[in-house]
């Protein structure tokens, strides 16, 4: 009897989780059905994060014109670090309302230039050569 519940409760469970992610576009994950891949906290984890991005995503489409988000887009292949600095020095200045239109191509050179600058690192090459007081004589028992 206690089985029979149990089968039931569980059969709507995964019928309400299969409708949830249907209804968010998520796809399981690994061959494992919809919500058994880590329980409510983590799917609410990854609806809010997915939900930032997408955030991020239009802030950045309403700063920046066509070619500079192409341009951020083929640095952020390369170097995600740096295109997410970007990124968000770009969201900042929106918010504190410093973007007055459309940041340009030229405009986004001249920012990862100052983010360059800010995050450039001097590479320092050091040489310890050994010194040896023998001479070339000693080397051959003469």
């Amino acid at each position: 009897m206690e089985d029979d519940e149990l089968e039931q409760i569980r059969a709507r469970r995964m019928a309400e989780l299969r409708g949830q992610s249907g209804a968010a576009g998520g796809s399981s994950m690994g061959g494992l059905p919809a919500g058994m891949t880590g329980g409510k906290k983590d799917d609410e984890e990854k609806a809010k994060k997915s939900q930032m991005e997408e955030m991020r995503r239009t802030m950045l489409i309403q700063i920046l014109d066509g070619e500079a988000r192409e341009r951020l887009s083929r640095i952020a292949m390369v170097k995600a670090d740096k295109a997410r600095a970007v990124e968000d020095l770009l969201i900042r200045m929106a918010q504190g309302g410093q973007v007055r239109s459309k940041i340009t191509e030229k405009q986004l050179i001249e920012l990862l230039e100052q983010v360059n600058q800010q995050t450039k690192t001097e590479t320092k090459i050091v040489y310890n050569r050994r010194r040896y007081d023998d001479s070339d004589d000693d080397d051959y028992g003469l």
